[in-house]
């Protein structure tokens, strides 16, 4: 499949950007302004998509939409447990027309460490998709995306959505996501990058990050489905696991590691920046431009 998605009335483009500091419900005025600037420098730098992450809320999605232009935003990715479907819906339909052509929803199960009324997760995502497909205007298939790790939501993401949003993942996950989805839904994994050439300070800064999810068991049973073994969770995550999950180094590292990933079946990549100087958080607008002049026209 291409990256055109007739449903987003664009491109999702080959590269976008992830960043989970893009919540103006979570931020003071000067936040929200901050976030506003950074949206309209991406929205220039030729990335195809930027991705809400962290369990964004509808109000969060709808500002992104608002502070952009031509970029497709989708939600990377909002919790089924956390906003209705009624909710949902709502926000998306009272967006203008444009806006939401370039709107894609993105939808996740989250973990069951985070929820306390976790329960028959896959059950629980169709009941909101059939939710959503009800809703007047309904928020179809092909302006959706869903978070999908295994064969079972994988398929469900290939025959509800537009096709699966997977985070934390190899390209040998991303291999064996394309041959669960078929050919023609959409492919976009998330790739974590540290923009450090210092080999050392680039896997602490990694491990910063990754030390949360180890301890969530839909990704740990995802890496041990994928050959990883217990032994690579310690300490933050062995040298092989974070050569497979990251792409550390400088920008031509990003690059190549992102060509694997769309080698192995992808069409899309989104690129997460982590900064050491602000904890993995931020908005890290020095190495988005480091990362468009690197990419040029293979954006």
């Amino acid at each position: 499949m291409t990256s055109e998605t007739s449903g987003t009335g664009g491109t999702f483009g080959r590269v976008g950007i992830w960043s989970g500091a893009l919540h103006a419900s979570r931020v003071d005025d000067a936040g929200r302004r901050a976030i506003t600037e950074a949206l309209a420098e991406l929205d220039g730098l030729g990335f195809g998509t930027v991705w809400i992450g962290g369990s964004p809320t509808p109000a969060d999605a709808a500002a992104v939409v608002a502070a952009t232009r031509s970029l497709t935003v989708a939600t990377g990715i909002l919790s089924i447990w956390n906003h209705s479907a009624e909710e949902v819906a709502a926000v998306v339909a009272a967006l203008g027309p444009q806006e939401r052509r370039r709107f894609v929803l993105g939808l996740g199960v989250s973990h069951g460490p985070m929820v306390p009324q976790y329960a028959k997760p896959y059950s629980a995502m169709v009941e909101y998709l059939d939710a959503l497909d009800a809703a007047d205007p309904s928020t179809g298939a092909r302006h959706r995306v869903l978070a999908a790790l295994g064969p079972k939501m994988l398929r469900l993401a290939a025959g509800r959505a537009l096709g699966a949003h997977p985070y934390l993942v190899t390209a040998e996950h991303t291999a064996e996501a394309r041959e669960a989805l078929g050919p023609d839904a959409v492919l976009a994994p998330e790739l974590t990058v540290v923009l450090d050439t210092d080999p050392d300070r680039a896997r602490t800064t990694a491990r910063t990050m990754l030390e949360m999810y180890l301890g969530l068991p839909n990704y740990t049973a995802n890496l041990l489905r994928l050959g990883f073994t217990e032994g690579d969770f310690a300490d933050g995550g062995s040298l092989r696991l974070l050569d497979a999950l990251f792409a550390l180094g400088d920008a031509a590292q990003v690059v190549r590691r992102t060509q694997e990933y769309l080698d192995a079946g992808a069409d899309h990549v989104a690129l997460q920046v982590l900064t050491a100087e602000e904890g993995g958080g931020g908005l890290p607008r020095a190495e988005w431009r480091a990362l468009a002049e690197a990419f040029g026209d293979r954006l």
